[in-house]
Formats: C-alpha cells, sequence, structure tokens
C-alpha cells in the first residue's frame, strides 16, 4: 500500500498491490495505481517514486477499491505492519461504505520471534536476512512480493520450531522478542493505600530496569500481578482503550480490554488539536463518538468514567518551556497550541458541551471525587525512622567504648571522661543510634585489618563514643595529658590550648614515663545535638581502591537485597537552559531579549534532566522491610551495565527513614597506604608533634632546597588540604605553627565568607588574633561559653551562624549584653557557612602525616603524589629535569586563560619543581622493570616512573606491556608491537624518549647483529 502520508484519515491511497499465495506458492498479482484526489508530497514522492504526474489520470479508489475487494475475498491478508494498510482500506470502505472485517497476519512480529536480537526490521534488511532477492523498495507490488516471500521463509522456520502450528494458531507461539519494545499505551495509576503504593514502586522498579528501552515501560502482566491496593485508569487519547475503538477492535475485544482497568478515561477535545492537524484522528465528530461509546463501557461494565485532560503543565504559558525542554533532549514532538495545561473546572465542564448536563458533573466532577475518596491518606515515603537492627547492639556498643576507654584512661574512668562517654552513650542508645555505631565500627575495624586507614568526615569525630568504638581517632575531649602506664591524666579546661598536640612533652609526675597528648576540645553537640537526640550522620573516608571492597562488605553484612546505592537526581541550571533555549531559537528562527532568555531559564530551572548515584552513600534496608517499603529501585542514568541499583528517591528526600552510610573513596588514604608500602613504616606511629613538620607550614627550611624554584616560601605543595594556593596564601598570612592552628586553616579554607573579606581582615588589622577568630563552627559555641553565655543559647547561636541564617536582633543584644566584642558579632553577621572542627582535625591529622613523609621520606612521598596525578603527567618535561619543568611551567602562567587541563599540569609542575630543587630525579622508565600504573622505588631507593607515564603511553597498554613480559622478554620493536596493544604514537614516544632503544627493530638476525 502506498499513500500521500501516513495518517488514514488525512491522506489517501496513492497505489495498492498485492499478490496471492497459496500452498507456499505466489499465484496471481493484483497492482493498481490510484488517483489520490491530493498533491503527493515531495518527501513522499521521493520515498515512494510515484509522482503526481503517473497517478493524475489514474482511477480513483472509488473504481479501485471494488477490484481490491473481490481479488482478496476470502483470503487472510498478509503485511509488513499490516496495521498500517489495513487502516488505510478500512477507512476507504466506511467511506464508500463496503463492509471489511480482515483476518491478517503481520511480517513484523513474526521477524520479531524469529530473529529477537535484530535491530531494525524494515522489509529491505528483512528480504536480505531471509535472501529473498532485490526489490524496489516502496512500491506497493514490490513491497507485496517481497512480504510474501519473507512470510513464507518466516513461516518456515516458526514451523520448524513448532511442527504442529497452523496459521490459526500462530499467535500462541512464545518469542524472545524483548517486552520493552512492544508497542506501549498510556495508563494512569493510584496507589489507595500502602499495599498500592509498595506495588507501584514494585511496578515502576521493574518497569525501570526489566523493561526500559529509552522509556520505562510497564507490562499488562506486571500491572494485574502487582494489582492489589492500585486503581488503573484506561489512559486518554494514547490508551488502549481509545485506540481500540478508534481502530474498529470487535466488541469482544473491547469488552475484554475493558476488563482491565478499574475506571475509564475521556479526553478533553482541547488536547486533541494537533491529531487533527496531522489526521491522526477524522474529525472533532470521531471524539465526541468515541468518548460517548467510552461512556456506554462504563455503564456496561459498571465502571467510573472520568474527564482527564493530559495535563502536563500547570498555565497554558509553560507550553513554550515544553517545548524547549523537548528540543534541548532530542525529542520531535513541538506543540503549536497550549494543550496539555491544568484546565479549571468550568473550562473542563465547557469541553464536554456535547454531553447532557448530568453526565458532565459526574465525569468532571462526581466520579472523579469518588475515585479520590478511594485513596487513603497515605505519604509516598514514611515519616518514621526505620533503622537495621543488630542483636545486642546497645550493650555491644557499651562495653566496646568502655573497654577502650579504661584501657587508655584506666579504672576507674576520671570523672570528666566518665561523664562525657554516659551522656553521648545513654543519649545514643536511648535514641535508637547504636547500630549505627556498631557498623561503621564494623567497617572502619574491617578496613583497618585490610591495611587501609579510614578517614572520618563531617561532626562524627566529636562523638567522644566514636573514638572509644575505633570508628575515628579524633579525640574530642579537652586537651589532656594521659600516662600510656599509670594512666595519670591532666585535663587543661580552660581553653588556653586549642589542641593535646601541642602540649609541651612532659613526663608522668607519679611513675615518670613520657606521656601521651591528646584532644581537641570539640562538643558532642555539634553531633548529636543539644539534647542528643538527632541522628548521627556517619561520614568515612576509605581509600578510592578499596572503596569497592568495603561496599561488597556492606551487602555481605546486611544480605542481598538489603544495600542500595542513593540515587541521586540532575537538573537542569542556567547554563544547560540557555543551551536549550539557544537551539530552540535557531531551530524555530527566532530572536528573543536577554528578559525573555532570562525568564525562560527560570523556567526550567531545577527540572529534571537524568538520574545518577551517590558516590558513596549506601541506604540500608532494615531485616524486616523491603526497599519498596520506602523507594523504588532504578539504574543510575538507566544504565545498567555495571548492575549498581539506586533508590528512586534521592537520600534527601529519604533523610532519617532508613539508614545511609557515606562510605566515600578518597584519595588520602590510598595516600597513607602507598606511603607505608613504599618506606615499610607505620604511619599511626609518627610523631604528631614534629617540629620540622610543623614548619613545612610556614617555610620550606625543612626541605633542605638545593636550587632556586618559584614557590620557595611555603612547604607544602603536593600536602592535602593545604597544597592549593589559596590556602597557601592563607598560610603565608598565618605563618602557623601549631597543629590546632593547623585545624585553624582547614576550617577557615572549606567556610563560605569566613576568611575572605572577614577573619583575614581581622588577623591583618590586627583587631583579632589568630587564635580568636572564627574558623569552625564549635569555635563559636566554645568561645560563647567562655565569654559566659548560656550553653543551650550558645549552641543555638552556632547553629544559626554555620548555616547562614539571620541572628534576631534579641540574639545580638544578648550577645553584646554578655560582652561579646563588636568584631566577633560583626564576624558571625558575615558567615554563610562553617566547617566542622572535627572534619577539619581529621583532615589535618592524614595531612600530617603526609607532610612527615615528604620531610623524612621525600622520594616516597612525590612517587605517591605523582601515581595519584598520572593523568597529567608529563615524562617528556619533568625526567629531563629542573630548566626543563621550569621552561613549561613559565609557558602555562604566561597564558591569560589557561584551561582546566593546563591548570592541573601547572600544580603537577609546581611539585615537580619543587622535587628537583631538592635535587630528587626521576629515572628513566624501563621496559622490564617499572610497574604499569604505580611510581615506585627502585632497588637503589630512586623514584621509577611506570610505563602509563610516558606520553601516548595508555593504562591499557601498560597493562598489555607488563603482561606480556612475564611471559617472554621481547626480542625486537617489532616483536612488542605484535605483543602488544602499543600504537604507532606509543612506539615512536618509547623510542625518542630511549626507552626501548635497546631493542633491535624486526624479529629477524643478520650477521652484524651476533
Amino acid at each position: 500500500m502506498e499513500t500521500t502520508g501516513l495518517y488514514k484519515y488525512s491522506d489517501k491511497i496513492t497505489e495498492i498491490g498485492a499478490v496471492k499465495v497459496e500452498n507456499g506458492e505466489i499465484t496471481e498479482v493484483f497492482n493498481e495505481l490510484v488517483n489520490p484526489e491530493k498533491m503527493i508530497p515531495e518527501k513522499v514522492v521521493e520515498l515512494t517514486g510515484i509522482t503526481n504526474e503517473m497517478v493524475m489520470d489514474k482511477p480513483k479508489i472509488d473504481e479501485i477499491l471494488p477490484k481490491f475487494l473481490e481479488f482478496s475475498k476470502d483470503a487472510y491478508f498478509v503485511g509488513q505492519n499490516t496495521d498500517f494498510d489495513i487502516g488505510f482500506v478500512k477507512e476507504a470502505c466506511d467511506n464508500l461504505s463496503y463492509q471489511f472485517e480482515p483476518i491478517y497476519l503481520d511480517t513484523l512480529p513474526m521477524a520479531r520471534a524469529v530473529f529477537p536480537s535484530m535491530g531494525r526490521f524494515s522489509l529491505d534488511k528483512l528480504a536480505k536476512k531471509l535472501a529473498v532477492g532485490p526489490f524496489n523498495h516502496h512500491r506497493a507490488s514490490d513491497d507485496a512480493m517481497t512480504t510474501a516471500k519473507v512470510f513464507i521463509k518466516l513461516f518456515e522456520k516458526i514451523k520448524d520450531k513448532n511442527k504442529d502450528l497452523s496459521l490459526s494458531k500462530i499467535n500462541s507461539i512464545k518469542t524472545k522478542w524483548p517486552i520493552s519494545r512492544h508497542e506501549n499505551f498510556s495508563s494512569i495509576i493510584f496507589a489507595k493505600n500502602y499495599q498500592g503504593l509498595k506495588n507501584l514502586y514494585k511496578i515502576i522498579s521493574d518497569s525501570r530496569m526489566k523493561y526500559f528501552n529509552l522509556e520505562a515501560k510497564t507490562p499488562f502482566d506486571l500491572v494485574s500481578k502487582n494489582k492489589e491496593g492500585l486503581i488503573i485508569g484506561s489512559g486518554g487519547k494514547d490508551g488502549l482503550l481509545f485506540k481500540a475503538i478508534r481502530d474498529d477492535y470487535s466488541e469482544e475485544k473491547i469488552d475484554e480490554i475493558c476488563e482491565f482497568f478499574d475506571f475509564f478515561q475521556i479526553e478533553a477535545l482541547g488536547v486533541f488539536a494537533d491529531d487533527l492537524e496531522n489526521g491522526s484522528i477524522r474529525n472533532k465528530e470521531q471524539i465526541i463518538e468515541i468518548n460517548k461509546k467510552i461512556i456506554e463501557l462504563g455503564k456496561k461494565h459498571d465502571k467510573l468514567v472520568v474527564a482527564t485532560g493530559s495535563v502536563r503543565y500547570m498555565e497554558k504559558k509553560d507550553y513554550v518551556l515544553r517545548n524547549i525542554l523537548h528540543k534541548g533532549q532530542f525529542f520531535h514532538y513541538r506543540e503549536n497550541n497550549p494543550l496539555y495545561y491544568l484546565k479549571t473546572t468550568n473550562e473542563m465542564l465547557d469541553e464536554f458541551y456535547y454531553l447532557d448536563d448530568q453526565t458532565k458533573m459526574e465525569v468532571v466532577i462526581d466520579n472523579t471525587i469518588k475515585i479520590s475518596d478511594q485513596i487513603e491518606s497515605i505519604m509516598p515515603i514514611p515519616h518514621e525512622t526505620f533503622p537495621p537492627k543488630i542483636e545486642g547492639s546497645d550493650k555491644r556498643l557499651k562495653d566496646t567504648t568502655y573497654e577502650k576507654a579504661i584501657s587508655i584512661y584506666g579504672d576507674p574512668l576520671p570523672e570528666l571522661v566518665k561523664t562525657r562517654l554516659d551522656k553521648e552513650l545513654d543519649s545514643i542508645i536511648s535514641n535508637g543510634y547504636a547500630v549505627l555505631y556498631i557498623i561503621a565500627k564494623e567497617l572502619v575495624e574491617k578496613s583497618n585489618r585490610d591495611g587501609y586507614l579510614v578517614g572520618s568526615r563531617g561532626s562524627v569525630g566529636s562523638s567522644f563514643a566514636a573514638t572509644m568504638a575505633n570508628i575515628t581517632e579524633v579525640n574530642p575531649l579537652a586537651p589532656h595529658y594521659i600516662c600510656p602506664n599509670c594512666k595519670h591524666s591532666e585535663f587543661i579546661t580552660d581553653g588556653s590550648i586549642g589542641a593535646g598536640i601541642d602540649l609541651p612533652d612532659k613526663t608522668c609526675p607519679k611513675c615518670g614515663t613520657e606521656m601521651n597528648k591528646d584532644g581537641h576540645d570539640i562538643p558532642f553537640e555539634v553531633f548529636l545535638g543539644f539534647e542528643g537526640d538527632k541522628e548521627p550522620d556517619i561520614d568515612l573516608n576509605f581509600a578510592g581502591e578499596y572503596q569497592p571492597t568495603i561496599h561488597k562488605y556492606t551487602e555481605e553484612l546486611f544480605g542481598e537485597g538489603k544495600v542500595f546505592r542513593a540515587g541521586t537526581i540532575g537538573t537542569i541550571k542556567d547554563n544547560t537552559a540557555f543551551g536549550y533555549i539557544k537551539k530552540y531559537m535557531e531551530d524555530n528562527e527566532l530572536t528573543l531579549s536577554n528578559a525573555q532568555i532570562r525568564k525562560y531559564q527560570r523556567g526550567l530551572f531545577d527540572v529534571k534532566r537524568t538520574t545518577g548515584q551517590h558516590p558513596g552513600g549506601l541506604m540500608i534496608v532494615p531485616n524486616d522491610k523491603e526497599i519498596y517499603d520506602f523507594s523504588p529501585v532504578q539504574y543510575p542514568a538507566d544504565d545498567g551495565k555495571d548492575d549498581i541499583k539506586t533508590t528512586h528517591f534521592t537520600y534527601n528526600m529519604m533523610h532519617g527513614v532508613i539508614l545511609k552510610l557515606d562510605l566515600l573513596g578518597h584519595d588520602v588514604p590510598t595516600i597513607i597506604r602507598s606511603l607505608q608500602d613504599l618506606t615499610n613504616t607505620d604511619p599511626l606511629k609518627l610523631q604528631m608533634d614534629d617540629e620540622n613538620v610543623m614548619n613545612i607550614f610556614s617555610s620550606t627550611k625543612p626541605l633542605n632546597i638545593k636550587y632556586d624554584f618559584s614557590n620557595n616560601e611555603i612547604g607544602t605543595l603536593g600536602i592535602p588540604e593545604f597544597g592549593t594556593s589559596f590556602v597557601r596564601g592563607m598560610l603565608k598570612d598565618t605563618f602557623p605553627t601549631k597543629f590546632s592552628e593547623m585545624t585553624r586553616i582547614s576550617g577557615l579554607s572549606h567556610g563560605t565568607d569566613v576568611w575572605l573579606n572577614n577573619a583575614q581582615d581581622l588577623v591583618k588589622s590586627k583587631t583579632a588574633g589568630f587564635d580568636q577568630i572564627i574558623s569552625t563552627r564549635d569555635d563559636i559555641m566554645n568561645s560563647l561559653i567562655n565569654l559566659g553565655l548560656d550553653k543551650k543559647k550558645s549552641f543555638q547561636i552556632m547553629e544559626k551562624v554555620r548555616k547562614g541564617k539571620e541572628l534576631s536582633e534579641e540574639t545580638l543584644n544578648y550577645m553584646r549584653e554578655n560582652k561579646v566584642p563588636d568584631w566577633y558579632i560583626d564576624s558571625c553577621l558575615k558567615i554563610k557557612y562553617l566547617f566542622p572542627k572535627a572534619h577539619a582535625v581529621a583532615y589535618c591529622l592524614m595531612s600530617y602525616r603526609i607532610a612527615y613523609y615528604k620531610v623524612y621520606y621525600p622520594k616516597a612521598f612525590y612517587a605517591t603524589y605523582f601515581s595519584t596525578k598520572l593523568n597529567d603527567f608529563q615524562y617528556s618535561v619533568i625526567v629531563k629535569g629542573l630548566k626543563s619543568i621550569q621552561y613549561a611551567l613559565n609557558e602555562i602562567n604566561q597564558l591569560e586563560k589557561p584551561t582546566q587541563r593546563e591548570k592541573n599540569l601547572r600544580s603537577l609542575l609546581e611539585v615537580a619543581e619543587e622535587m628537583a630543587a631538592r635535587d630528587i630525579k626521576i629515572k628513566k622508565a624501563d621496559l622490564y622493570k617499572s610497574e604499569a600504573v604505580k611510581f615506585i622505588l627502585d632497588e637503589d631507593g630512586e623514584i621509577l616512573p611506570p610505563l602509563s607515564a610516558v606520553d601516548d603511553v595508555s593504562e591499557a597498554m601498560a597493562k598489555d606491556v607488563v603482561e606480556e613480559r612475564e611471559k617472554a622478554k621481547f626480542i625486537s620493536i617489532e616483536d612488542l608491537k605484535k605483543r602488544t596493544s602499543l600504537n604507532k604514537n606509543a612506539l615512536n614516544s618509547l623510542k625518542n624518549l630511549d626507552i626501548i632503544n635497546n631493542l633491535q627493530e624486526e624479529n629477524q638476525m643478520s650477521l652484524f647483529d651476533l
């Protein structure tokens, strides 16, 4: 069948071609051109080859159709995408009052059954696949002949696997054609109670993970299996019921469809404007006729009928935003008029003017209320908290923390220690949070057993119970001495010392043993809330290379189906919105003012764009629940290749409902492990108050610089948290000499509006000392309490300031009455965000250890640093030494706007320059001794780069070389090329850098090689 277009109600037939097949043989041919009585569009002419001149003097359809019906009398119809052809014939028959109720087969689903893995099923591709010969595609007679041959071959293949099959039973065969690629229809599903909500979440999960194909698909069977608690609507104009009536399904089939749905939908006439324009609907009368038929079916099947409007946005004007969104996300649909806005009740009543008043009221108002009344008051996400359960966790936490505390502080515990521990344990256990501590303890101890330190994030270090449970190394007690022998302790509680590490060395006055020093003076309220009832948020930094292991261990701890990645939602931001708008303007040849563009940007801002996964967030489902009690699940960005399942709702949406563990991957624990391996030292036994190490935070003297270099004031290049130019500038302003001052620097650098235009000015003007300014949120609570303010009010002020919230006039007066300095109050008012001290301390403890290695194990430090920056490493520049590095640095520094890649390279070259200035060199890479991706120290203790550090040698190539060299040595460059994936550029680089020049070019030897 060839036509003037795609739509049977507005387009016309231009050619009918058919062949008769009997006993597998083609017996008769029918082929007639038809005058469509309308012009054939140029694109259709190009596609079919049928021109207006070819049909202008041909018979019209009223003459051709009777001949075709006679030709096809008593036959099964077979076609490729037969619905299209049959639809046009039916429409022509209706217009000419001919009876036409065909039985037909479609080669398209037959082909899908036989070749389920084929991507496309066009007739020419099937003809090629089945070797039925060439043909002139898109001429009706040729299409019919080829379709007949395709049908015969397909039916033979189907019969080979289904011996007793007849045509009448062909619909019963089972196929492997993916359900997600079947024809789809719209529907509305409501959850009327919590069981329905759970079932809805199951349906959404399966539709996104099992049946996703460009969009989520929901098989009827899936809905049927999970129907309890759901109310299922028939869908509007894109629903199966509407299609069945429009396409003249049998009454029996329509009744069968009706039984599946709980209520029927009739659509407002206004939403059909585009359908009427493109011809997919004949006219308004047809819509009215279908809607009235649905109302009759509602009475027949005792189902409610409701009026719907396919609502996609709130207001008429928003249709432009939807068009922009479609264009930006590569959808071709464009709405020419505002069809899908939320109509008022009166507007909806007006849409159904053709119904009597009583029926109008029923479908628009009464029946919608009846459906609403069936729906209970339910929340999409529960409001209660559902922590996982571990038997005996309360006792286990109390026992383990007391055991650790007694091992450090002795028995009985000092009053300060006991009071703090008891207060925390009472709050944690009474609020049901002990299990969170036990889980975190298990994970940290697992990592430590496997040789990886764990860094704590956030305020968990504010909890002394967490310290005693081995979750964090941060000790939040007041700075103190403690004797490891007799357990004598001395606490400094007047605020004069910021950190125990800063205390001078001291021998025990009771037994003469050198005393340990600890404590960072952090109030527990920062973590657990003033009343101790705030849910603990335990965030941990694991080595990046170890993160997959700890995630897998978490799944083993809780069991299958209990651990899911926290999902994220990526939304449209200003720049993306601007790109969408510009594309929309270009495609539609529009000119918009800046004000109009900004208006559209605001309208698109924060609209969902994609889904993803939290880098380390794991959601834990309690044993007696399923994930569907809380959220659907899905693959991030609908990509299931890594089999990672995420929650459909984001963590923020489910905060405080089920447990989220933040088990993040971080460079620092990886760096510590590398330094440990390269030096055979224990990072936990390093001296934490070494003078030389502290001095690199204010000078480069401890680095023993041999040659001049550019960054010669501060020695923290390459030290996490302290190596950036911004933080080095802070170090130059403050010259810290104590660990507590390092902590202040860390807090200041992570805050917003805390240092610049605030604390920096106070220090420079000497209005306040560096030890007086606000650097972390805990500083506020501690300093206000020391000034005599009420503890609870001090906590409340801290909470408001750290979040950037405005302080009331009453609070400001209270602070002034208690002699809080004006500069301090002014500083509070400028702050937008404050970092927790516990987080700063945890970072600084790790950074200090790395600094220790930089001073005393410099080659191990630089080898480790470059291993973490492998993607930015420039072998050809750095291996040549100081002058080469300085030349490359100077070139980048002269750029007006360096790219991010150039900025990253500059940071790496600055560290390389410092290394060279210390007279430390990197050896030439070695084909047999270099590792694939890690810098190591060779047998002489020198830095040996990996093969992937060499220009143009990728990680995959380097691993290939290492794997092959283990099997046998390379006998030539030709052999190296054949046995590995090294390409031409990589080989040239290895040659030019004198790494493989000891190999001969080819496998053959000449006499002169001997």
